[in-house]
């Protein structure tokens, strides 16, 4: 795993810096197999990324017909909800039109937690078996986005949750957790998340960099911090802006 930081004193020069190293990594898989797949994270830290990847110069640089935008995880609320992953994302990135609707996979948040798992899962095997990709254990995404949040958790999966240890889903719900919102989530498994070719964090705040550096010095616990779980078999990489 080859593991690389880049840090930047505001959240907008840090996504701007993102915003680049995304479009030329589309550019490069479009290149070498044409298709990019690439995983998006929730949270409100992304938002101003996702704006400028819909906007001049990345939105013309970037190859979208190419692109297919899958989610790393989902909050099981219906997809205009304010806690809604998706929404935030088509707010800011797909409501501009630059995406197919065919190359938006979502998660469905608005049925039960264990159907939408496995509906998601199954949406995951087609798209990769349609891709040329028959006889693989677990798929591989080119770019998947995480945050990080305060408890140290990544995607939904969360300090002592058992999914962490699940090794053979792709997909799998999560029930509500001690952080708002107290809702069951569906989350890509942490088989799924290492076996890309790219992971990149995207953190801010003070508290989150002191995060960052006891996750990547292995000072804490993995168990504590379910984020030093993620060991991607390609590169990683922290985007780390001090506010």
């Amino acid at each position: 795993m080859n593991c690389q930081r880049h840090n930047f004193p505001t959240l907008d020069q840090c996504c701007q810096a993102l915003a680049e190293h995304i479009v030329v990594t589309a550019q490069q898989c479009v290149a070498q197999r044409g298709r990019f797949t690439l995983v998006a994270s929730g949270g409100s830290t992304p938002q101003p990324l996702y704006r400028l990847l819909a906007t001049l110069p990345f939105a013309h640089r970037m190859p979208w017909s190419q692109t297919h935008l899958f989610w790393g995880d989902e909050r099981c609320v219906t997809a205009d909800h304010p806690d809604s992953n998706y929404r935030l994302v088509k707010e800011e990135l797909l409501a501009q039109g630059l995406l197919p609707t065919a190359n938006i996979h979502r998660m469905v948040g608005e049925i039960p937690a264990a159907t939408g798992a496995a509906n998601y899962e199954e949406e995951l095997r087609n798209f990769f078996v349609s891709h040329g990709d028959e006889a693989i254990t677990w798929p591989v995404f080119d770019l998947i986005l995480l945050g990080l949040g305060s408890d140290g958790h990544t995607a939904s999966l969360f300090p002592n949750s058992s999914a962490l240890n699940e090794k053979t889903k792709w997909v799998t719900a999560t029930p509500p957790g001690v952080l708002a919102p107290q809702v069951h989530r569906l989350t890509l498994t942490l088989p799924v998340l290492n076996n890309s070719a790219e992971v990149i964090f995207l953190v801010a705040g003070a508290k989150k960099k002191t995060l960052v550096e006891q996750i990547i010095s292995h000072r804490q616990g993995q168990a504590e911090y379910p984020a030093g779980y993620i060991k991607p078999q390609g590169k990683l990489h922290w985007y780390i802006a001090e506010v």
